[in-house]
């Protein structure tokens, strides 16, 4: 089986109908009573019995009288068998004496609880996330699971534990794809929550990350590793930029012709510079008297 609309009418039209025709044989059937007790005509006591059984049907008829309110779906059982679902807002008439139940179509959202996993280099890590989701199939969403809520939580908490597990917190290689890569990590969630969740009826929207951080035992040794990284870092883009600066420097002085360097003195400027350029200390020169040989 699968979604789809039920048979439904305008529901004014049908509540007009049934306040005529409940008043007309309600009073056919007061007037039959009235005519038999009084001249003990049988036929009038007849007509009396058929109209009361009409209007006892006629009340029968509106239990099928529903409100569909905005972004919500009336799923509908006659006796236990699944005849349709009403998803469009207003007020209606359906099959009468059946079972509604309403699923909400709205966009919801939700944050998982804060868990504690292993991350692919082994390091325990707490992670949460947000997923915001809404039902697109209420026939799913009332009859596949016994509560498509609870189930988008634990699907939700399966794959947020799943991704950790799947990467680490840092990449230190390239090409490497860590947790805190947050579009690529976002968008990888957001898939799987969508396969875990399709049996449900439920489209998810978006799922990311919204707290991510080392385990209390050891976020202070990763806070060390992660400055020592970052301190290398730079240190490497220092250095880069330097070997730049003197390359360039000896261009210069080699194409305006200032001065003449043999290997032995571009290798001492060459190493002057590098000390000038990637010391993190203020440098203190010193005055060299004699030449670069004595």
């Amino acid at each position: 089986m699968q979604l789809r609309p039920a048979r439904h009418v305008n529901g004014f039209l049908v509540l007009l109908a049934w306040l005529v025709l409940t008043l007309f044989f309600g009073a056919v059937a007061a007037l039959g009573f009235v005519a038999m007790a009084r001249d003990g005509n049988v036929s009038a006591l007849i007509a009396a019995i058929a109209a009361t059984v009409i209007v006892v049907v006629l009340a029968l008829l509106a239990t099928g009288l529903i409100i569909v309110n905005p972004n919500e779906a009336k799923v509908i059982q006659f006796f236990g068998r699944y005849i349709g679902s009403v998803s469009e807002p207003g007020f209606f008439s359906v099959v009468p004496l059946t079972d509604r139940k309403s699923i909400s179509l709205r966009v919801r959202n939700f944050e998982t609880q804060k868990l504690k996993v292993n991350d692919a280099d082994g390091n325990p890590v707490e992670i949460a996330a947000v997923v915001v989701y809404r039902v697109v199939d209420s026939f799913k969403a009332a009859f596949a699971v016994d509560d498509y809520e609870e189930y988008v939580e634990t699907q939700s908490e399966a794959a947020v534990r799943h991704l950790a597990t799947t990467h680490p917190y840092d990449a230190h290689d390239k090409g490497r794809t860590s947790l805190r890569d947050g579009a690529e990590v976002a968008e990888e969630l957001t898939v799987e929550l969508r396969d875990r969740t399709e049996t449900a009826g439920i489209e998810v929207i978006e799922a990311r990350i919204t707290h991510l951080a080392y385990s209390p035992e050891i976020a202070q040794a990763m806070l060390v590793r992660q400055q020592a990284a970052q301190v290398v870092a730079a240190r490497e883009q220092i250095v880069d930029g330097a070997i730049g600066m003197v390359g360039h420097a000896l261009d210069r002085l080699a194409e305006q012709g200032m001065v003449e360097l043999d290997e032995e003195r571009r290798a001492a400027m060459v190493s002057n510079l590098l000390v000038v350029l990637c010391s993190d200390r203020a440098t203190q020169p010193v005055v060299n008297t004699g030449t670069l040989y004595h």
